[in-house]
């Protein structure tokens, strides 16, 4: 399973919750679990898990042996820190532009909450990459998919984005939604396919909003979100974690497309909180 040169990130819960305009309550009441796609190095699982949230993972990243998954997770750290460095207002949340190292502790705290989760629960976190998951159609409550599909359009063309989009909002229930963050890329520019994208969804009968999420502190911005529902499909009844039922898909490209900013050798996705100009 090849794996692209793109690096990994560790986000703690209270940044998911800040990018997908979620609260800790309201994962908590879900109705089935949620799925992290592509899920990285992050503390989800195991914070949710907490909270009464049942998540799954999937990244090809976890088809690596630990001690590789630890090192792709402290070269996004590193880079995180570099890129912090050099434009702090651009690539660290608002209320954290003046105290980096503070979002950088965030990160280390969800790492080793990945490293220790993901050896306790190894069935929580699925090799697994788009546009091929290996889940049952209807699994999930809600879907998450964070830097990955328009943050690196050089991997995902327009017929990628949309095959990838058709997969997330397959394993959702009809009940449910489908999550996607940022819609801009690394330099910033908004998918340009965005509005001809939405339409082809609509075609497969998927309704699509784009929802401006406010941001959690006042010295934040707002972004915006792709969001995603099923249109007339049967409701399927949602299974539990320990239920879920794996196909025989496999793996066949890359992501977890989680990049920290542009690096002297690649371009990289930066984390940004600017918000893309309004598709």
């Amino acid at each position: 399973m090849s794996h692209p040169p793109t690096l990994i990130t560790s986000r703690p819960l209270d940044e998911y919750c800040r990018l997908f305009g979620l609260t800790r309550s309201s994962l908590g009441t879900l109705p089935g679990p949620v799925l992290d796609c592509p899920g990285g190095a992050a503390g989800l699982v195991a914070e949710a898990r907490a909270l009464g949230c049942q998540v799954i993972a999937a990244d090809p990243l976890y088809a690596l042996p630990a001690p590789d998954r630890t090192a792709l997770a402290r070269a996004g750290r590193a880079a995180i820190a570099t890129a912090a460095g050099t434009d702090p207002g651009r690539y660290l949340p608002g209320g954290h532009a003046h105290r980096p190292e503070k979002y950088l502790r965030s990160w280390d705290r969800a790492h080793r909450l990945f490293a220790a989760d993901s050896a306790a629960h190894p069935d929580r976190y699925i090799a697994a990459a788009l546009p091929r998951l290996p889940f049952a159609e209807g699994t999930f409550a809600l879907t998450l998919s964070s830097y990955l599909l328009f943050a690196y359009p050089e991997l995902f063309a327009a017929d990628d984005q949309l095959a990838a989009l058709l997969e997330l909002v397959r394993v959702t229930a009809p009940e449910g939604e489908v999550r996607v963050h940022p819609l801009y890329d690394g330099s910033g520019r908004r998918c340009p396919h965005l509005p001809e994208l939405r339409a082809t969804l609509g075609a497969h009968r998927i309704s699509t909003e784009i929802r401006r999420v406010a941001p959690s502190d006042r010295a934040g911005r707002p972004h915006r979100i792709l969001i995603l529902r099923a249109v007339n499909r049967r409701s399927s009844r949602l299974r539990t974690p320990a239920g879920i039922h794996l196909t025989t898909a496999q793996p066949t490209r890359r992501t977890d497309a989680r990049a920290l900013g542009p690096q002297p050798s690649t371009r990289a996705v930066g984390t940004s909180t600017a918000d893309a100009p309004t598709p």
